[in-house]
């Protein structure tokens, strides 16, 4: 089998995992409410990069994050018990910025559309009347 789908079913396998452990046994109350976006793994299954987002403010983005760090050395431990791997790779969670940036190009879209809407359409141009006449008698 070829090695280059076992870092994305490696990856769907952790963020199936560790969005079930954060859900029903990780009880910090700094971690709040997030998703987890997308797992990305290296080529070599040394390092899992796990995207998430959170709909909280920035200090309160900072106080996940920091709760993410305190939880990952027991994350990983339930993965490799779970998983059954001979080498777990290491967990590093990263703010996933991509939903913001759509958020961002979405309310940009909304107002050309909103500004559009605004305008007064434009006023077709006039013919002249002679050169339609014209053009019909050939």
């Amino acid at each position: 089998m070829a090695q280059g789908f076992r870092p994305d079913r490696l990856g769907d396998q952790i963020r199936s995992e560790i969005s079930h452990l954060l859900a029903r046994e990780v009880h910090d109350p700094g971690i709040g409410f997030i998703t987890l976006t997308r797992v990305s793994v290296t080529a070599d299954l040394q390092i899992a990069r796990i995207y998430y987002t959170t709909l909280a403010t920035d200090a309160a983005r900072t106080d996940t994050a920091r709760a993410l760090t305190r939880v990952t050395p027991f994350l990983r431990r339930q993965v490799a018990g779970r998983l059954r791997l001979r080498r777990v790779p290491e967990l590093e969670f990263r703010f996933d910025q991509s939903v913001e940036q759509h958020e961002r190009i979405e309310r940009i879209i909304q107002e050309i559309h909103e500004e559009a809407a605004a305008r007064p359409p434009a006023e077709p141009a006039e013919t002249d009347p002679e050169k339609d006449d014209e053009s019909h008698d050939e």
